[in-house]
């Protein structure tokens, strides 16, 4: 028995011996082997990461104006415990429907959240309350306001379970302006399109956050360590394009736009010596600001300036006739026969737009009349295979621009064949994209030289304002033809234009500045791969003033409604409408000369038009064929009074004021870069006092308002040098043949052009 008893007495302390020893090793396991993971456990569990966002850059025409940037968002919450626990629900439902526009069987479903019975705290209102703008915002704080007085009516616990939660968001000001280059980011920040998503890298930055020790409930333990990690926020980009010049863009498209119903149109605007884009739309079109609106069509999002290409038609002239010129094989004064001409090999001809043809007629008129048949013979005849695919590839087609915009595409160019090289020489069979087209003009308007488009005019650092990236506006991929030869060129495209009675580019002829186009009409392909003679792309490409060029514009028009006309009734009056508004605005004054009896050449400047008495629309429309510059001042509806006044001679560069109120209260017009003398006399039609420091021109006003009488304080600093010069050469007509142009399009045969978009 004893000796029994002492076996269980053994057996149990070695039993309790070795739970001991499995604790300790335990311990030591936990304590030692894995002491510091079960630390940064801990310390995991206790310490709280708060984030800080970054903000986002900005984005800016070239002038500063902003066109993208963050702004405060505010996201609706509920919380449906508080909401039941004090009565609200019906309440809730209904407000927020009202602010909101949410279906109320939705809200029903947030407020009354629960999971096993037991109702939510916190749940955002999406989409309609997420993110909302600080009107809506108002709105919702002064619904919770109505809610909290009702409470303290009935004496209830003083919270309504409506709260807002602060964030940003992006904002587009101008709306749909310049939406296809903007591009845009969803509502979680995220860039999808345009240059948001090209330059995302850039522009949204790095977050931050800041890390500290705190107890169950989040609060920061006392003498806790905090770890402070800044946030970097995003580089600020500045734009090329100018948000005036792009509104003539998008405003001119809308009226063809609504006329003819096309499939969709593009304009593309540059300064042709530096290739810095001033303008780019497209329509359809979209609001950066909705882009979730289920009423926006996949394409209004496509952006055909970059991403489509096109059979040009005519407008692809400007390479064979620039090739032929820098070879000197064009004669303009030589005779050919028009109407058609066969390829050899073949026995279809290619024919001109007149299949008649206008008899024998000099190359010169069959550049005016965009005859296909003078550029088969300056393209296959004289160029041949070789020269003209080594013009086409060496004007740019074929390889993408290089342009700052996401989804450039190309598409190689190869003449095979005599009749492919034949129907190139007049921008049949080949496919560019839009930009390709301008940079191609460009390398005529400025000297032969083929330059990188460039959106993008500088990125900046938006803590210390240091300009940290800027590209090269001076750098030149290649110079294609001779100074020479491009000056050569840009006067027989201006005849184009300045020849009234033959041109096909007639239509964006401006009074005062000299032009230089080309129109191009490309025959669509049907789903049976032939012609469908009711369906084209029709288009006009051009710069000004010839002379010295500060604009290059293409103008796309895919498929008007009417099958009839061409890119000369289309596109060349939009290329009118923006360019007559765009040189005034960059301060390019016109120009009519005449010979005076000694045989020297003068510049007359242009009387001002009478415009008292007319409704505003009318002296406006008035003021725009005329290409000058104006500001409208006050609301009425017609015109009191002008200045300057009637016949008054203008200026290079002045600007005109139509006064439409007879009142004290209207705003005073922003008179930077007036003269004192011109200063003076609108505001005097104001009736306000003024105050003047400095001499010469006016570089700010500051404007004050006592007792009901204003006053205009003016600063005026000299301008360095006389920067006004003026052109004494005049714009060369000539009718070759005094023949009615019956055309109504400009290019026909040769192969059929493919639709806008395919790439």
């Amino acid at each position: 028995m004893i000796k029994r008893l002492k076996l269980r007495t053994l057996l149990l302390g070695g039993f309790i011996t070795l739970l001991f020893v499995v604790l300790l090793i335990r311990v030591f396991t936990l304590q030692v082997v894995k002491g510091q993971d079960w630390h940064e456990r801990a310390v995991a569990q206790w310490t709280k990461k708060v984030p800080i966002p970054a903000t986002r850059g900005t984005i800016a025409d070239r002038n500063g104006d902003i066109l993208a940037s963050d702004i405060p968002a505010y996201t609706v919450i509920v919380n449906p415990a508080v909401i039941h626990e004090n009565g609200l629900e019906n309440e809730i439902i209904e407000g927020l429907h009202k602010i909101l526009g949410k279906a109320e069987s939705e809200l029903k479903a947030l407020v009354n959240a629960n999971k096993d019975g037991k109702y939510l705290t916190n749940r955002e209102v999406r989409n309609e309350g997420w993110k909302i703008d600080e009107t809506k915002k108002e709105q919702i704080v002064d619904f919770n306001n109505e809610l909290m007085d009702q409470l303290k009516k009935e004496k209830k616990v003083m919270e309504t379970g409506l709260g807002l939660l602060k964030e940003q968001k992006r904002y587009y000001p101008k709306g749909t302006l310049a939406a296809h280059i903007l591009g845009y980011t969803n509502r979680d920040g995220e860039a999808v399109a345009g240059l948001e998503a090209y330059k995302d890298d850039v522009l949204k930055g790095i977050p931050g956050e800041m890390k500290y020790e705190s107890d169950r409930q989040g609060d920061r333990l006392p003498e806790a360590n905090m770890v402070y990690k800044p946030a970097v926020n995003g580089k600020n980009v500045k734009l090329t394009i100018d948000d005036t010049i792009q509104y003539y863009i998008e405003d001119a498209m809308k009226e063809t736009y609504e006329k003819y119903k096309p499939i969709s149109m593009t304009v593309i605007a540059a300064d042709p010596k530096t290739m810095e884009i001033l303008g780019m739309a497209n329509l359809p079109t979209f609001n950066p600001n909705t882009y979730w609106d289920p009423a926006n069509d996949q394409k209004d999002f496509f952006n055909y300036a970059v991403k489509a290409t096109y059979e040009p038609g005519s407008t692809f002239k400007i390479v064979t006739l620039a090739g032929a010129v820098q070879e000197k094989l064009f004669n303009p004064n030589a005779i050919y026969q028009s109407g058609q001409i066969y390829v050899k090999g073949t026995h279809t001809p290619l024919h001109d737009i007149v299949r008649s043809g206008w008899g024998p007629i000099t190359y010169l008129e069959g550049v005016k009349r965009s005859s296909n048949v003078a550029f088969v013979k300056l393209g296959s005849e004289m160029l041949g295979k070789d020269r003209l695919l080594k013009y086409i590839k060496d004007f740019g087609f074929g390889q993408k621009t290089g342009i700052e915009l996401p989804g450039e595409v190309s598409t190689t160019i190869n003449l095979p064949g005599p009749v492919e090289v034949a129907t190139a020489s007049y921008g049949h069979g080949v496919s560019v994209t839009p930009i390709q087209q301008l940079a191609a003009i460009s390398v005529v308007a400025n000297g032969g030289k083929l330059k990188i488009p460039h959106i993008i005019k500088e990125i900046t650092d938006p803590d210390t304002g240091k300009v940290i990236e800027s590209p090269d506006t001076s750098k030149v991929i290649r110079q294609v033809i001779s100074p020479e030869a491009a000056k050569e060129t840009s006067s027989y495209l201006e005849q184009v234009v300045a020849d009234r009675v033959i041109g096909t580019g007639k239509k964006a002829y401006i009074e005062g500045y000299r032009v230089a186009g080309k129109t191009g009409t490309a025959v669509k392909y049907g789903p049976d791969r032939k012609p469908d003679y009711s369906k084209s792309v029709v288009s006009f490409i051009g710069f000004a003033p010839v002379n010295d060029p500060k604009i290059a514009l293409i103008v796309i028009v895919d498929q008007p409604n009417d099958p009839d006309v061409g890119g000369s009734t289309v596109a060349a009056p939009i290329f009118k409408k923006i360019v007559s508004q765009a040189l005034p605005y960059m301060g390019v004054p016109k120009t009519t000369t005449k010979k005076t009896s000694d045989g020297k050449t003068t510049v007359e400047r242009p009387a001002v038009p009478t415009l008292t008495k007319l409704a505003v629309k009318d002296a406006k429309q008035k003021l725009l064929n005329a290409g000058i510059d104006f500001e409208t001042i006050g609301k009425g509806a017609s015109v009191i009074r002008q200045f300057p006044a009637a016949e008054t001679p203008m200026s290079p560069g002045q600007r005109m004021y139509l006064l439409t109120e007879e009142t004290d209260k209207m705003t005073v017009p922003d008179l930077k870069g007036e003269s004192l003398r011109d200063a003076l006399d609108i505001l005097t039609l104001l009736k306000c006092s003024v105050t003047v420091q400095g001499e010469g021109y006016v570089t700010e006003q500051l404007v004050t308002d006592k007792n009901g009488k204003r006053s205009v304080q003016l600063t005026l600093k000299p301008v360095k040098g006389d920067e006004a010069s003026q052109d004494t050469s005049s714009s060369s007509t000539e009718d070759e043949s005094g023949s009615k142009d019956t055309s109504t399009s400009d290019s026909a045969g040769g192969k059929s052009g493919e639709e806008v978009g395919d790439n």
